[in-house]
């Protein structure tokens, strides 16, 4: 979607509202199996003393797959939206946005947006126990009944156990 920002480029303190729904081709993570609708953005593009700033939030709702345990979950993610719009990136700073002749492609900024910001891993809970690694046992649901490897140094006193 392109925005035009002609009527406020030249004006300090117009805005323009936006709200878009971004197309999830190209949002492809491993551990995301679906965007259960999708991701929307609401804000507005400002002119503070000549300078452009998206603002607002983009919310998505996805069932993931958690990257300790394999469970499914459902996860909500709210990111925060602040950008800046310039004429010219001089300095080739990747956290600028070009303005392109009066408009800006909405969806490149935002789906930039939220691949930057999405996390390194999924998790169904921040305590996730994840699985055994011996018997594959999901030790969210309770202890699995291998026993711990013994040091290979009480390997003699281990015999003494089995009698």
């Amino acid at each position: 979607m392109r925005l035009n920002l002609r009527e406020i480029i030249e004006i300090p303190g117009g805005s323009v509202p936006f709200k878009c729904e971004l197309e999830t081709e190209g949002l492809d993570f491993p551990s995301i199996k679906e965007y259960v609708s999708r991701p929307i953005a609401e804000g507005r593009v400002f002119n503070e003393a000549g300078i452009l700033t998206l603002e607002g939030t983009l919310t998505a709702e996805m069932t993931c797959y958690c990257d300790r345990c394999g469970a499914e979950f459902d996860s909500v993610k709210e990111m925060p939206l602040s950008v800046t719009i310039v004429e010219e990136n001089t300095a080739d700073n990747p956290e600028l946005f070009l303005l392109e002749g009066d408009e800006i492609d909405l969806d490149e900024i935002l789906s930039t947006c939220f691949v930057l910001d999405m996390e390194t891993k999924f998790l169904c809970s921040e305590d996730c126990k994840g699985l055994c690694s011996t018997c594959g046992k999901n030790l969210n649901l309770g202890p699995c009944e291998c026993r711990k490897p013994i040091d290979p140094r009480f390997a003699v006193l281990e015999q003494l156990l089995d009698k």
